[in-house]
C-alpha cells in the first residue's frame, strides 16, 4: 500500500488471526503505515518488524495475557482488528453443538473479549479505531452448508454497531467489513467463483487490508458504525 495514511503512525496496532491469509497482510500494511504492530495467532506469527504473540482469542486469561505482554513492549493499544475466524462447511443437520460453539467462541466471542478489554483504556485515552472482520455470508447466510459461520459473523457486524452506538462520544470508532470471495486458503476448498463476481476476479488479501487501514487512520474519524463490504460487486445492497 504506496498511500500514506494521516494518524496511524506511532500508533500500537493489534490484529487478531494474524498468522496467515488476510490477518497477516493487515498486520504488514499496518507496521508499512508507521503503526508499532502486534499479531496475536494460536502461534506467535512470524512476521519481520512485527511483535508475535501467542494469543487464543476464545480463552478470557489468553486474552488478558496477550493484551498485558503487548502493553508492556508496545504500549496500550489504540488500534485493534479482531480479524480472527474458522470456517467449516457441514450441513445443517450435521452440525454439532459443539462445532456450532466452536465457530461462535472464535469468530464472536473472541471478538467481543478482545473489545472488551481494549475499550476501557481507549475510553480513558479518548481515542480507539475497532476493526471487525465479518463476512458477506452474514448479510446473506452464505452458500449452502456454513449456518453456524454465517451467524457468527453477522453477530460479529451487530457487535461492531452496537460498541460504535455506546462509545462514539469517547474517541473510540468501530465498523466492520463484509468480505467475500477473498482468494486466501479459507476458500481453497470451494468452486472457482470467479464468473461471479462482476469485476472479473477474487479480492486478495490486499484488498481488505487497504479497507481496514483507512478505517485505522484519521481520515476515517467520521465513520462508525459502517459495515464495508469488499467484494468486487459480488453482493450489492
Amino acid at each position: 500500500m504506496a498511500l500514506r495514511l494521516d494518524g496511524i503512525d506511532g500508533r500500537v496496532a493489534l490484529v487478531t488471526g494474524a498468522g496467515r491469509g488476510i490477518g497477516r497482510r493487515i498486520s504488514e500494511v499496518l507496521r508499512d503505515q508507521g503503526a508499532r504492530v502486534a499479531a496475536g495467532d494460536l502461534e506467535p506469527p512470524a512476521t519481520p518488524g512485527v511483535l508475535g504473540v501467542a494469543m487464543d482469542v476464545t480463552d478470557d486469561d489468553a486474552v488478558e495475557a496477550a493484551f498485558g505482554r503487548v502493553e508492556s513492549e508496545l504500549g496500550p493499544v489504540e488500534l485493534l482488528v479482531m480479524n480472527a475466524g474458522v470456517f467449516v462447511i457441514e450441513p445443517l443437520e450435521e452440525t454439532s453443538a459443539e462445532s456450532w460453539r466452536r465457530s461462535v467462541d472464535v469468530n464472536l466471542t473472541g471478538a467481543f473479549l478482545c473489545a472488551r478489554r481494549a475499550l476501557p483504556g481507549m475510553r480513558e485515552r479518548g481515542y480507539g479505531r475497532l476493526v471487525a472482520i465479518g463476512s458477506s455470508a452474514g448479510k446473506t447466510g452464505g452458500a449452502k452448508s456454513v449456518a453456524a459461520y454465517a451467524a457468527s459473523k453477522a453477530g460479529v457486524m451487530a457487535l461492531s454497531k452496537s460498541i460504535a452506538s455506546e462509545y462514539a462520544g469517547a474517541g473510540i470508532t468501530s465498523n466492520a467489513l463484509a468480505p467475500a470471495l477473498i482468494d486466501t486458503e479459507m476458500i481453497a476448498s470451494m468452486p472457482d467463483m470467479r464468473e461471479a463476481v462482476p469485476v472479473g476476479r477474487l479480492g486478495t488479501p490486499d484488498d481488505v487490508a487497504g479497507i481496514v487501514a483507512f478505517l485505522c487512520s484519521e481520515h476515517a474519524g467520521y465513520v462508525t458504525g459502517e459495515v464495508v463490504d469488499v467484494n468486487g460487486g459480488f453482493l450489492i445492497d
